[in-house]
């Protein structure tokens, strides 16, 4: 198999857990929600480069924590089909991550998107 086949091949992987992750977690449906708004607002802005790169991060992270958290309850849930009280803190601890990632996310969010917001609406 050539490098080029494999590497597409890898692809196509990362975009069927991305649509697992859709598909399976509600949180996830949540993130793509707000992460639409999030796009839309700031376009309606229209955010400088550097604020953009500042949400994009944001976003990133909340999903690649929501990613990461996916994979971890179903190796847990794999390896521990019975409930276990050590695979519960494996997956509260997973669980706190994507909490942080998303607190975070909306810190950014407020900090970048609040200014140009309040002196749209608000501006003489």
């Amino acid at each position: 198999m050539s490098y080029f086949r494999s590497r597409l091949r890898a692809f196509r992987y990362a975009f069927q857990g991305l649509a697992y992750l859709l598909r399976s977690q509600p949180n996830a449906r949540i993130h793509a929600t707000a992460t639409l708004a999030v796009v839309a607002l700031a376009a309606w802005l229209a955010l400088p480069l550097t604020s953009w790169a500042l949400l994009v991060l944001a976003m990133g992270l909340v999903w690649s924590a929501e990613a990461l958290n996916t994979a971890l309850e179903a190796a847990v849930d794999l390896a521990s089909p019975e409930i276990h009280p050590r695979a519960k803190e494996a997956k509260d601890a997973a669980a706190a991550g994507v909490l942080l990632a998303a607190f975070a996310a909306a810190v950014v969010g407020f900090l970048v998107l609040g200014p140009p917001l309040y002196a749209r609406l608000f501006a003489p």
